[in-house]
């Protein structure tokens, strides 16, 4: 049997949107967990295989990613659209309360999530994003987001991601650079590609051209709440700055610079793995019984 369940909810624009379902106990809020711009539900694989049955786990696809339907208006491809989802995703479940474990993209869901639905929020992981985007991390992005590729084969797309990222993980050895490829594309009848609609492009390609509102107020949503900050040592897209003044926006918050890695941290790290340890442990001693 596989360690999930593949299940689906409905948008209240009438998108059918996947969910991978891992079974935990009932007495804990579910860990769920947002993935980043490009990627799906399979970036928490690790985090499930070490977690699932400790916890509930929930790792959703955000629409126009994995096994979520794509979105005839590209427009509502935005932070804003995708917490509603999410929020939709835990009253469908009947589930008050997770603790949200956002990488990139997810953390500015988790973000914008705070800002009108707080009491949702239990604990908060924010993995190598802010407030405020570094605009080299968001330059890099920009030169490959919403461009179609395809490979004659699995072995082919690893050397092509690791040629092309291997700075982010410059630990990884073949055999993760295959199981970063099949987390990121799919198989079809053209070959192998990937496994997102390259429309989420369009409204990315407009954060520059527009002033950018202050999202640093959104934080004030997390305060009271178990708070981890991770930030990858050599991240383009998250400052060391940036992540300082977030520490220090949400009394008690932690600041956890992950070694050897750039933007962003995937939870294979045993320094990521130990912070959230912790942050799971204030989450215990932190939520009310009910």
């Amino acid at each position: 049997m596989k360690p999930w369940s593949d299940r689906y909810w409905t948008s209240r624009d009438g998108l059918k949107l996947h969910y991978r379902d891992y079974d935990g106990p009932a007495d804990r809020p579910p860990l769920l967990c947002l993935h980043g711009l490009t990627r799906n539900s399979r970036d928490f694989e690790s985090l499930a295989e070490r977690y699932a049955g400790q916890w509930r786990v929930i790792a959703p696809d955000f629409r126009g990613r994995g096994q979520s339907q794509h979105d005839p208006q590209p427009a509502n491809y935005a932070p804003p659209t995708y917490a509603l989802d999410v929020v939709e995703l835990l009253d469908a479940l009947e589930v008050s309360q997770a603790v949200f474990v956002g990488t990139s993209l997810g953390g500015l869901v988790t973000m914008a999530v705070a800002a009108f639905a707080a009491r949702r929020i239990v604990g908060a992981v924010l993995n190598d994003v802010g407030p405020e985007l570094d605009p080299a991390g968001l330059e890099r992005i920009r030169t490959y987001v919403g461009k179609p590729v395809r490979f004659g084969s699995w072995e082919e797309a690893a050397a092509a991601f690791q040629d092309k990222f291997g700075a982010v993980h410059p630990r990884y050895g073949r055999l993760d650079w295959l199981r970063y490829a099949k987390r990121v594309a799919r198989e079809t009848k053209a070959g192998v590609e990937l496994d997102y609609d390259m429309a989420i492009a369009e409204p990315f390609s407009t954060i520059e051209a527009e002033p950018a509102p202050d999202a640093w107020p959104l934080l004030e949503g997390l305060a009271g709440r178990p708070v981890l900050i991770l930030r990858g040592e050599s991240s383009d897209l998250l400052s060391p700055a940036v992540a300082e003044r977030m520490r220090d926006s949400v009394p008690g918050a932690e600041l956890v610079s992950v070694p050897g890695v750039g933007h962003a941290p995937d939870f294979d790290e045993p320094e990521t793995i130990e912070a959230l340890d912790r942050l799971l442990q204030r989450v215990l001693g932190d939520t009310p019984k009910r």
